[in-house]
């Protein structure tokens, strides 16, 4: 009996070591992870952009604001401007309509936002060509355009010459048809030289006074006769007086 009991302890431990040894075979075989080597890291995100103007139109001169937005980029730039920050914003007042394009550059790519920005420019209006074709008779002309005179040696208009000047602009004014020949005109004291020069400076003077009082100064041609041509010959000062003036022509 007794031999029976030891034959079936052996038995039972024969068993159990066989268990361990074949759990520990079982345990030795699994995977190893590191033999699998190292995991794959996931792709980038895109870079993504928006960029806004504030207005989106303006008149020249006027300014707008930029806005930009940017995700997942490293490197951010707008042409005509540089490089920026990944979001922000820029006051920027452009001299004609623009097209800011935007560039976000990332690990994950390349993404471009763009935004328009109209810029109005004036155009100066054309100045409609004249419907009154009047002219006028030779005789309306010189009693309403009349001529200008001045102190010896001067070309200051006189109280007296800027009311002949103002008449005249007036008349001038509803025909603009009419276009004058402005003559300067000297006494015969001093040189040719001089009273050239003076001559000018009258004349000058004269078409002054009627382009302040609204008449084109398109319409009015200037020359200097200085003493070469006299009104009066006379040696005294009621003939230099007449010589002394600023004649107003039609100029055909």
């Amino acid at each position: 009996m007794q031999v029976k009991i030891r034959k079936t302890m052996v038995m039972v431990a024969t068993l159990v070591a066989i268990g361990a040894v074949t759990g520990c075979h079982k345990k030795a075989s699994g995977i190893d992870p590191n033999a699998l080597g190292p995991a794959t890291a996931p792709p980038a995100a895109a870079p993504t952009a928006t960029i806004t103007a504030d207005p989106g139109a303006i008149d020249l001169g006027q300014t707008v604001v930029l806005n930009w937005r940017t995700q997942n980029a490293a490197v951010v730039t707008i042409d005509g401007i540089g490089e920026v920050n990944a979001n922000g914003t820029q006051t920027v007042s452009p001299s004609n309509s623009t097209n800011f394009h935007l560039t976000a550059k990332g690990d994950g790519g390349t993404t471009e936002a763009n935004v328009r920005v109209t810029v109005r420019v004036p155009v100066a209006p054309t100045a409609p060509a004249p419907t009154d074709t009047d002219m006028g008779t030779e005789a309306a002309f010189h009693q309403n355009v009349q001529d200008v005179f001045f102190d010896y040696d001067s070309f200051d208009l006189r109280p007296d010459a800027t009311a002949a000047a103002a008449k005249a602009a007036s008349y001038l004014t509803a025909h603009p048809a009419i276009k004058v020949v402005i003559g300067g005109y000297c006494d015969d004291r001093g040189s040719a030289e001089y009273n050239l020069a003076l001559g000018e400076n009258r004349a000058n003077a004269a078409r002054t006074a009627l382009v302040s009082a609204g008449v084109s100064a398109s319409r009015l041609r200037v020359i200097s006769y200085g003493k070469e041509k006299q009104f009066c010959t006379e040696q005294d000062e009621s003939c230099w007086q007449q010589n002394r003036r600023a004649q107003f022509s039609l100029d055909r």
